[in-house]
C-alpha cells in the first residue's frame, strides 16, 4: 500500500513539477518577510467601548487612543509601499536589536501596554478620590545589557536582590552603589512559574555603578469601584497611557470633561501623571483627522513635530501639547 502511494506521488510531482514550482515561488514571494516594516497612518480606539466601571458616568463625546498601523515586510506589501502615500518602508534593524525580532519587539511592547494600563488606572483613580489599593508589584526584567555578566533573562520577575524586596529602580540601584566593581549580587527570579537563583556582577560606565539590566514594573490591585480594561491581542505599546487615565477619570467622576468633543490623543503617562513622548506622531495625527477628532492632544516633546504635520498636510484639526496629564484636565476644561 505505501509503495503504491509513493508512486502515485512521485508520479504527480513529475507531471505538475512546474506547477509546483510556480506555486511555491507564489508562496514564498507572498509570505516571506523580509527584513522590513511597514508604517502606515492608523486609526482610533474609542476607550469608553474598552472601559467598563461599575455605575460610571457616561459623556456626551468620547476619548480616543491613536495608533500606528505596523505592516509586516513581505513582498506585496513592499510594493504597495512605494505607491500608497504615506506608507513608509523602513529597515527592522531601525526599530529591533541585533539580537531580536519584530515578533519579539511586539512581545516586548504587550508588557509595557500592561504597565501602561496600571499606571493610567492607578493614576485616574488617585485624581479622582476613588478608591484603590495596590496589592502586589511585578518588576520584570525587559532589557539586559550586551557588557552585563549575568545568569539573568528578559521576562525574569524579580523576587529579591541581596535578600531585599526591590520596588524601584532606586531601591536597586542603592542596593548597587553600596558595592564595588567586580562584587556580585544574588538576585531570586522567577522564570516560567520557577523560582530561580541568579547573580549579575557590578561594573563601571561614566553613568556610575550598573549590573546591566532593566526592569518594568506592573501592579496587582482592587478597586471601588471596580473597572475592567479591555484589549485585543493585536494591540501593543504604552502610547494610549495619557487617553486612557483621562477616559478612565472622566468614567469616575460627574463632570463631563469631554463636553460633547471626539478627543484623541497619545503619550505614555506615569504614576506622578508625566506625559512621556512617543513615536509615530505623523501616523497618529493623519488617522486621528480620517476619524473627524476635533482635538488632538500629545506630548509637549512632540507638540512641535504634531504642528509640522498639520502644516505640512492642512490639516483641520486642533492640537495642543501636554506635560502632565493635570495639563490635559486644564486644557479640556478651559
Amino acid at each position: 500500500m505505501f509503495s503504491k502511494l509513493y508512486s502515485n506521488i512521485k508520479n504527480f510531482i513529475v507531471e505538475n513539477y512546474k506547477f509546483l514550482i510556480i506555486w511555491g515561488i507564489i508562496i514564498f514571494l507572498f509570505f516571506y518577510e523580509f527584513p522590513f516594516v511597514i508604517y502606515t497612518p492608523g486609526g482610533i480606539v474609542n476607550l469608553e467601548s474598552r472601559i467598563e466601571v461599575t455605575d460610571g458616568y457616561e459623556s456626551d463625546g468620547t476619548f480616543n487612543m491613536s495608533y500606528v498601523s505596523l505592516v509586516k515586510g513581505t513582498l506585496p506589501m513592499i510594493l504597495l509601499s512605494y505607491v500608497i502615500p504615506n506608507w513608509d518602508l523602513i529597515s527592522s534593524s531601525e526599530i529591533t536589536s541585533e539580537d531580536s525580532s519584530v515578533d519579539d519587539l511586539l512581545e516586548l511592547e504587550k508588557l509595557y501596554m500592561t504597565s501602561s494600563i496600571d499606571n493610567a488606572t492607578i493614576l485616574a483613580y488617585n485624581k479622582a478620590g476613588a478608591d484603590i489599593n495596590i496589592t502586589r508589584e511585578v518588576n520584570t526584567i525587559v532589557y539586559i545589557a550586551d557588557e552585563a555578566e549575568t545568569d539573568l533573562e528578559v521576562y525574569d520577575e524579580i523576587l529579591e536582590v541581596e535578600g531585599q524586596v526591590i520596588n524601584s529602580v532606586s531601591e536597586l540601584s542603592a542596593i548597587v552603589t553600596d558595592k564595588t566593581v567586580g562584587d556580585s549580587l544574588n538576585i531570586v527570579v522567577s522564570r516560567n512559574g520557577k523560582e530561580q537563583n541568579c547573580t549579575a556582577k557590578i561594573y563601571d560606565t561614566p553613568d556610575g555603578l550598573k549590573i546591566g539590566i532593566s526592569f518594568l514594573t506592573t501592579y496587582e490591585y482592587d478597586t471601588t469601584p471596580e473597572i475592567s480594561v479591555k484589549t485585543r491581542s493585536s494591540e501593543s505599546g504604552s502610547s494610549g497611557g495619557l487617553m486612557l487615565a483621562l477616559a478612565i477619570y472622566d468614567a469616575l467622576v460627574e463632570e463631563d470633561i469631554t463636553k460633547g468633543r471626539t478627543i484623541v490623543g497619545t503619550g505614555t503617562i506615569s504614576l506622578d501623571g508625566t506625559v512621556g513622548a512617543i513615536d509615530g506622531v505623523k501616523y497618529k495625527i493623519l488617522g486621528a483627522v480620517k476619524n473627524d477628532a476635533d482635538i488632538f492632544l500629545c506630548p509637549l516633546e512632540n507638540y512641535e513635530e504634531a504642528l509640522s504635520v498639520k502644516e505640512e498636510f492642512d490639516l483641520d484639526i486642533e492640537i495642543h501639547g501636554v506635560a502632565t496629564f493635570d495639563e490635559a484636565l486644564e486644557y479640556l476644561d478651559s
